[in-house]
């Protein structure tokens, strides 16, 4: 199975996201927009994880979810736009970006740098989608509050989707000094 760790940003949240892409959809109609049921911010993608596995990996993420409570909320907001090596279309993050980066690192176990964003059209062949970006760059979205760590399964396939394996609360008791 496909695993992969995640925030699930509020439906209003991604409705203002959805009115602001209206615009975006218009200049560039072609790209492959991804449906607003489909979109998250992801913090750690495990790829393909045997069934048997699946115990441990959730076992993993509490435990390393575990060790680095944030204390308070983590604030967001979706602001900017730009693109992916012509693969992807993706709105940008803002707010507590620095906890939002720790929170990915306590979970990941991948080396590579955290980007956060959220993918809203993935590109064929190389398409450029300077022109969608463009319109968006200047969207600055309402403010949220991250609630909920998700591990998530991903279903491949003509009509992809996800389903919640296991949450986890963002928020822990403050470290002690």
């Amino acid at each position: 199975m496909r695993l992969f760790v995640a925030l699930a940003p509020p439906a209003d949240v991604l409705t203002d996201v959805d009115a602001a892409l209206g615009p975006a959809r218009e200049v560039q109609p072609d790209l492959r927009w991804i449906p607003v049921e489909r979109w998250h911010l992801t913090l750690a993608f495990y790829g393909e994880v045997p069934d048997e596995s699946l115990t441990g990996v959730i076992e993993m993420v509490a435990r390393k979810l575990s060790r680095r409570p944030l204390p308070g909320p983590v604030e967001l907001s979706f602001s900017g736009s730009g693109q992916f090596s012509r693969r992807a279309l993706w709105v940008g993050v803002a707010g507590d970006v620095d906890r939002l980066r720790a929170l990915a690192k306590s979970v990941n176990t991948d080396r590579r740098p955290y980007r956060p964003h959220l993918t809203v059209a993935r590109l064929r062949g190389g398409q450029d989608a300077t022109r969608a970006a463009e319109v968006l760059s200047s969207y600055a979205g309402p403010v949220w509050h991250a609630g909920e760590v998700h591990l998530v399964r991903s279903f491949l396939g003509p009509h992809p989707r996800y389903e919640t394996v296991s949450s986890w609360p963002v928020t822990g008791p403050a470290p002690e000094s």
